[in-house]
């Protein structure tokens, strides 16, 4: 079994490090760098999910998904396109369609933000952009009554732009459960690295790996 943690924006893959030290030495995990897998393709959502799509297609099946944010985003779209592929599921800070008027601020944000801002993302600015700009018409509100997998949805209980979607993906999923973080804001593989491992060792790694 492969374990999935795919980082979200503004991260790169080490922002999984503190979590993945807290996780059981035996087990097999894949943490991708989306900045690389995308390599020299335009950045928009469609490529970026397509290279997510193959990175995972190349690997041992099933899998297990773990995403934060945009990582939310690709797990969740990669699981309604290869259902057989995905053993189970932990959605942090997640969204299944992209709430217009807060990208329109992020993006006002990302053009005033200096490109030194964005050194530390593996993105360029105008990657950045364009990226969430391609994602505005992403909705895949339809189509979540369709996943049957395991589903743990987690989300910081500081992260209010995201805490009715979790709840609105818990609800509509056939098997989901939802779990807010005390203390902690959208980055929660940041703000509270100890208590998301210890939710994730308890989703997939007690109970015989029920979940898994």
């Amino acid at each position: 079994m492969i374990y999935s943690f795919i980082h979200g924006l503004g991260q790169t893959s080490s922002s999984w490090d503190k979590v993945i030290a807290l996780l059981p030495a035996d087990i097999e995990i894949h943490c991708p760098c989306l900045s690389a897998i995308v390599k020299d393709k335009q950045i928009t959502y469609h490529n970026l999910y397509e290279a997510f799509e193959n990175e995972c297609n190349r690997m041992e099946m099933p899998l297990c998904l773990c995403g934060i944010s945009l990582g939310s985003i690709l797990a969740l779209q990669y699981t309604l396109n290869n259902p057989q592929n995905v053993k189970s599921l932990i959605l942090i800070a997640p969204q299944y369609k992209m709430p217009r008027l807060l990208l329109a601020i992020q993006n006002i944000a990302f053009h005033i933000l200096p490109q030194a801002a964005f050194s530390s993302m593996g993105f360029s600015k105008r990657d950045v952009i364009a990226l969430t700009t391609s994602m505005k018409k992403m909705n895949f509100t339809s189509l979540l009554n369709k996943i049957e997998c395991p589903a743990l949805i987690i989300c910081g209980q500081k992260d209010r732009a995201n805490q009715h979607a979790a709840k609105i993906l818990t609800n509509t999923m056939l098997n989901a459960k939802l779990s807010f973080v005390e203390n902690a804001g959208h980055e929660v593989n940041i703000d509270a690295p100890s208590i998301l491992a210890d939710l994730i060792k308890e989703y997939w790694f007690n109970g015989e790996r029920e979940n898994v």
